[in-house]
């Protein structure tokens, strides 16, 4: 099992801007693709490949603020797969998610990834 405390995910509502022509990737999204990347290389966790994956995420608020959890998921995926830890978000078979039940400054968010067999 891979187990990653990554920083608070930008919404999918945040995610991505729409221009005149194009949908583009938000500057917080970029710079969130970037934390993820350096985290991910500097850990050096194994790389899962092409493998069938269960991946389980808790959320860890950053205030009192609501949000909902379900909007947090297309960010990490993402840039986990862009950062080399699995080839496609599209091998998650399995997915879980939980609030966590106090806050952390800034938010936080654990993913554990596990390979189906």
């Amino acid at each position: 099992m891979i187990v990653l405390e990554l920083p608070f995910p930008p919404s999918v509502n945040t995610y991505y801007r729409r221009g005149a022509h194009a949908t583009y990737m938000s500057k917080a999204g970029r710079e969130y693709k970037q934390a993820v990347a350096e985290y991910v290389s500097c850990n050096d966790f194994p790389k899962m490949g092409s493998k069938r994956l269960s991946v389980s995420m808790v959320v860890w608020p950053r205030d009192k603020r609501v949000f909902d959890i379900d909007n947090r998921i297309k960010s990490v995926l993402d840039s986990l797969q862009d950062a080399g830890l699995f080839d496609d978000d599209s091998q998650v078979d399995e997915l879980s998610i939980y609030r966590g039940s106090h806050i952390v400054p800034g938010g936080s968010i654990k993913v554990m990834i596990e390979e189906i067999k």
